[in-house]
């Protein structure tokens, strides 16, 4: 024969064994994210600080995901002159996904460090099968000025 003989021990089928198992899960979070089902979901609003248009704040829709999955990014832009933004954005899992917007800014900040992060939750009846939404959620005038229930600082805009 031409395959070399490899001497068999219950320690090196058990390395085996659970080297593939250590593949398989690092592997796992890859194939899930490419399998599922492919949602959708939108959002749009204006953001005001002290009643005046909050130009330039960048804002991110994600899909809220829990345990080791990081969450998935769906759209990013920036509000224009007139304080407007609108995002739309998609991805796959098997479980209904859970949008959220977030909102990175400085209104009434000083010269503190990082940005301030607020986090919208968008309602389950705006999330749609497919890549493009067919209904977006209306997040309204948001008035940045004034503290949040839930806010927090960011440094990476994550």
């Amino acid at each position: 024969s031409l395959l070399p003989i490899l001497p068999y021990s219950h320690s090196f089928h058990r390395n085996l064994i659970l080297q593939m198992r250590l593949l398989l899960l690092s592997l796992l979070p890859l194939l899930v994210s490419s399998l599922g089902i492919t949602q959708s979901a939108g959002v749009r609003g204006v953001l005001m600080c002290n009643d005046k248009p909050a130009s330039n704040v960048k804002v991110k829709l994600y899909d809220e995901d829990t345990g080791p999955d990081f969450d998935d990014l769906m759209d990013s832009g920036k509000t224009d002159a007139d304080g407007r933004f609108s995002l739309a954005g998609h991805t796959s899992e098997f479980t209904p996904i859970d949008p959220k917007l977030n909102v990175y800014h400085d209104c009434d900040d000083g010269v503190k460090p990082c940005q301030r992060r607020i986090t919208v939750y968008i309602p389950n009846k705006y999330i749609t099968k497919g890549e493009t939404p067919s209904t977006i959620y209306d997040a309204g005038t948001i008035q940045l000025a004034g503290k949040w229930a839930g806010e927090t600082r960011d440094c990476l805009n994550r």
